[in-house]
């Protein structure tokens, strides 16, 4: 069995998970093993991946797992991927490995753009979501909704950089726990609102707490006991399209910021 960590960037994807008649990750990932013929078949031998990320959600360190032939490296499957997703290290692992249950635990990041938020307040929300609890809340998930969270918020220039880790995580779980954070730093609701969302009564309709948006969110780690040799080559193809995309994105923000200064309401003089 081999492991491999996939880095991909999901704005042009439906989520990880393959669905009909939409572009998917793993869609990527399995034309990819189909196109340098490792399986034929519904799904490769011995398939596993670590989570199944939402839609528009990206990756710095999705898990796989295959049977496959030695000489399939992350380079080989790079050939065959798309511009957005890649593959970067992998790792011999035993025959019964599975990326699902294997997992130790996982990390996620969301980058919050946050210039108004209190950061004692969006802290001290988070602090009292730490810990074990039952998130029925602060999922759509009807079962399997306990779970033991950690984590931290840094504070970085007009952003709050929102780091959660657990075993395991319910569906929107990152992102609603983002959502409650953000409504509690803004001072849109008290921090004793945390509270009431992990009680036992469930909460509906407008008193609910919705998804915050899918695109600032990043599956950063996920660790297993399994050693990863990162494939050097693969790893500074990865970087330099990662970082090409980075910089077309704040050049795209400095327009978009140019533009937005120079619309008000003064009449131009006439040439």
């Amino acid at each position: 069995m081999r492991a491999f960590r996939i880095a991909y960037d999901g704005r042009p994807f439906h989520g990880f998970q393959r669905q009909p008649s939409v572009p998917t990750v793993e869609d990527a990932i399995f034309d990819a093993l189909r196109a340098l013929e490792i399986f034929e078949d519904d799904k490769p031998p011995g398939y596993s991946a670590a989570g199944r990320t939402d839609a528009g959600v990206s990756a710095r360190a999705q898990t796989v797992a295959i049977r496959s032939p030695d000489w399939l490296s992350p380079r080989a499957l790079n050939g065959e991927l798309p511009d957005s997703v890649w593959a970067w290290a992998s790792a011999d692992a035993p025959d019964d490995f599975h990326a699902t249950y294997d997992a130790q635990w996982r990390e996620y990041r969301y980058f919050l753009y946050a210039p108004d938020i209190d950061d004692e307040r969006a802290r001290d929300a988070l602090a009292a979501l730490r810990g074990e609890h039952d998130f029925h809340n602060l999922t759509p998930d009807d079962e399997n909704t306990v779970r033991r969270l950690r984590g931290e918020i840094v504070r970085d220039g007009s952003y709050l950089v929102v780091t959660l880790r657990s075993s395991g995580f319910a569906r929107e779980l990152v992102r609603r726990v983002v959502s409650l954070v953000r409504a509690v730093g803004s001072g849109a609701a008290p921090v004793s609102k945390v509270a009431t969302v992990l009680g036992t009564e469930p909460i509906d309709g407008p008193e609910g707490v919705p998804p915050a948006p899918a695109s600032p969110l990043v599956l950063r780690r996920v660790a297993y006991d399994v050693s990863f040799h990162v494939d050097e080559e693969a790893a500074r193809a990865a970087r330099s399209r990662f970082h090409g995309a980075a910089v077309e994105s704040r050049t795209r923000s400095k327009v978009a910021d140019a533009i937005a200064a120079g619309i008000d309401t003064a009449t131009e003089s006439p040439r």
